[in-house]
């Protein structure tokens, strides 16, 4: 009895939370974009991505050429082990622990969480995000909406009717749609 007595308290209680927050919710305005339509729409944003691309393969070609320096010192190295002695056996895996741990550091340097391409996507991305995050904010102050949800990451939303979808006035004020 007591069982049951608290999964109704417990309902209650989310129910009430629930009505809370879908009273606070009612005569909210909300709208909708797709940020992978407006960056597609966007030639500096497809140049850009195209020239880091283009600079992430140059990167992981230094990276792998590295790489495959190391697996050509270990094959040599297992081939000439019965004619090494124990100084030059020695000698030869360090340098090939050397290497392999150049070739880790190259890609830690490039591709890390605060490496080279990081750094440079931020630099080159930015400037375009705030542009977009500008205009987003400037329709959404002028038509008065305290929601903007972006439908192409937000993997919840199973349906948006089209009329809330600001996409093409956000690209039509940046000027890339007429």
């Amino acid at each position: 009895m007591k069982k049951n007595m608290n999964v109704w308290v417990r309902r209650g209680m989310v129910l009430c939370i629930l009505l809370c927050i879908c009273k606070g919710v009612v005569g909210q305005k909300f709208a909708l974009i797709d940020m992978e339509y407006i960056l597609k729409n966007i030639p500096a944003y497809e140049i850009t991505n195209e020239q880091l691309g283009q600079l992430s393969a140059k990167w992981q070609g230094e990276v792998e050429a590295l790489q495959q320096e190391a697996q050509n010192m270990y094959k040599t190295y297992q081939a000439d082990l019965v004619f090494l002695s124990a100084e030059m056996k020695t000698k030869r895996e360090e340098d090939i622990i050397k290497k392999e741990q150049e070739a880790q550091e190259l890609k830690r340097k490039y591709f890390g969480a605060e490496g080279e391409l990081y750094k440079r996507r931020e630099s080159l991305m930015k400037p375009i995000q705030d542009e977009i995050y500008n205009v987003v904010k400037e329709i959404s102050d002028k038509n008065g909406y305290q929601l903007v949800i972006d439908r192409a990451s937000a993997m919840s939303i199973i349906f948006a009717s089209p009329k809330i979808d600001i996409s093409k006035e956000v690209l039509l004020k940046l000027g890339y749609v007429d």
